[in-house]
């Protein structure tokens, strides 16, 4: 499902113009106002990337995401969290909590590995824009670490974590990731991962409630089934993914995960829209060709390579394909 609610983006919004991002084009642009959005309201995982990429350059603190997990309140996931915080222990509560990310705003998939000392919680990043990779993935596992601390102060159990890990090199500072998590942090490793205590996992949560908890459950089921009804078009959505990566552009399977879908179930529902990953994105190639054939003076070579073409007689042959004519008659053509 390519929709999801709106709450944290919102709230990524409202810290983002605090840091410097200008708010004014969006209106302009995309027809939205921060404070004029409904907490009620979904939004288009596509869209909400791009704007991100769009208002990112304008902020210099490169610790943006990491101080923006922090604003992440409960009040921000909705039955979510009642529903997490009903449950008998924080066993079915991380159990749960991997079934229903959809109704999270993070960027990637939660997986729950149980192990006999640690258990881990990861997170997946998925297939990011280089310009917001970092930004999204301390937002997204600085949140889900307050999350866990809130869980911890309702509900009195200790899920202090062990460790974190963040997928990316090592920054020149390591010492805001040091107070902000209270524990080793390590870079550079595949997944963002929070190490737990696996003995703290079975502490019984206090406000255990099986009545409680079957009508929060009916809640997000419901909410589940509202979001996989709200996307119009899959291959727009998809579109609008694809335009903003140059060069690597992501696998289906990258796409897929991205959408919060299985790969078999994505191509499926492209199927059913008469589409494919493979023409979707020869049509985004061939957008980006046209605009910087048109547009700059880059040589063929430079274009084919942001295309994410290895070889210039790759794009070359592809662009015949598709406009049945070379780049240089269509550059001579329509200059």
């Amino acid at each position: 499902m390519s929709k999801r609610p709106i709450l944290g983006f919102i709230y990524t919004l409202q810290a983002l113009e605090a840091n410097g991002a200008d708010l004014g084009p969006l209106q302009q642009r995309y027809g939205i106002h921060v404070n004029s959005l409904s907490p009620d309201g979904h939004i288009d995982r596509a869209l909400e990337l791009r704007i991100y990429c769009d208002l990112l350059p304008q902020v210099r603190d490169p610790l943006v995401g990491l101080r923006i997990g922090q604003t992440m309140s409960l009040a921000g996931y909705g039955p979510l969290i009642m529903l997490l915080l009903t449950c008998d222990n924080a066993w079915e509560a991380f159990r749960l909590g991997i079934q229903y990310q959809a109704l999270t705003y993070l960027f990637g998939e939660l997986q729950f590995e149980p192990g006999e000392r640690d258990s881990v919680l990861s997170l997946r990043p998925a297939k990011l824009p280089t310009l917001c990779r970092r930004f999204l993935i301390d937002r997204d596992l600085s949140g889900t670490y307050q999350l866990i601390r809130d869980l911890q102060t309702s509900i009195g159990v200790n899920l202090q974590p062990s460790y974190i890990r963040l997928p990316y090199p090592k920054p020149a500072d390591t010492a805001p990731y040091q107070a902000r998590y209270q524990c080793p942090v390590e870079f550079g490793s595949d997944l963002a991962q929070i190490g737990i205590a696996t003995a703290y996992l079975a502490t019984p949560f206090p406000a255990a409630n099986g009545m409680a908890h079957s009508l929060y459950r009916k809640q997000c089921d419901s909410l589940l089934l509202t979001l996989s009804r709200n996307g119009a078009s899959l291959a727009q959505d998809t579109r609008d993914y694809l335009q903003l990566f140059v060069e690597q552009f992501p696998s289906i399977q990258e796409v897929a995960a991205t959408f919060g879908m299985a790969e078999r179930s994505y191509r499926r529902r492209l199927k059913a829209e008469g589409q494919s990953y493979r023409g979707l994105l020869d049509e985004v190639r061939y957008h980006k060709a046209r605009t910087l054939l048109r547009e700059s003076s880059l040589p063929v070579e430079t274009i084919a390579q942001q295309l994410g073409y290895t070889e210039a007689a790759a794009f070359i042959h592809a662009f015949q394909r598709w406009a049945g004519q070379t780049p240089a008659r269509f550059r001579s053509e329509h200059r």
